[in-house]
């Protein structure tokens, strides 16, 4: 998710300040990434230096009110117009989590599949509790939305363990299990010199 793009899109919409666009942020999003402002200032000062945006108005409170640049518009709408971008490989903590599990002599690759299908599956009867099935406003939406996201996310982490489950039942056994390789890798920090 780019927080650099939303607060320029937010920010297309008119000056905002920085507790300000955190605010909008989280109505526009139904408050499901919670944002903090440093993070959000941090990213305003890098937009600045790269002529996305530019301090405008200071109110009677003190508050620096932001305004988009031409360059920043065009950033912003060339950011919702553009898919978004699925990387290559995976980051997926519980994807490494069992693989790993799975080739590790002594793991409970059953036992890590069970807590996980536990957690996932309070994790999706709690976001469906959440869930809004006819959202009302505009707010409710964008909430229903994400939620949702998240929903149909947790359904797909249960099939894919019910899919793992499977398919570690077609290889029983310590033929998965990997020792640790005798081939040392060709590069490496070098032994120290004796003196």
């Amino acid at each position: 998710m780019s927080v650099r793009q939303s607060l320029l899109a937010i920010l297309d919409q008119g000056p905002c300040y920085g507790y300000q666009l955190r605010a909008e942020f989280d109505r526009r999003t139904g408050s499901t990434w919670p944002l903090n402002v440093g993070q959000i200032y941090n990213t305003l000062e890098r937009l600045e230096r790269d002529g996305l945006v530019q301090k405008g108005d200071i109110d009677e409170q003190g508050h620096v009110y932001w305004r988009i640049t031409a360059a920043g518009s065009v950033e912003a709408a060339e950011w919702l117009r553009s898919p978004v971008p699925r990387q290559p490989g995976t980051r997926d903590e519980l994807a490494i989590k069992l693989a790993l599990a799975a080739t590790l002599p002594g793991a409970d690759v059953t036992g890590v599949i069970r807590a996980q299908r536990r957690a996932s599956l309070a994790h999706l009867r709690s976001l469906q509790g959440a869930a809004d099935p006819e959202p009302a406003g505009a707010e409710e939406l964008a909430k229903s939305l994400v939620i949702d996201a998240m929903i149909f996310s947790a359904e797909a982490e249960l099939r894919w363990l019910d899919h793992a489950q499977q398919l570690l039942a077609r290889h029983p056994g310590p033929e998965l299990h990997l020792e640790l390789s005798a081939e040392r890798p060709k590069r490496g920090r070098p032994a120290k010199a004796s003196v």
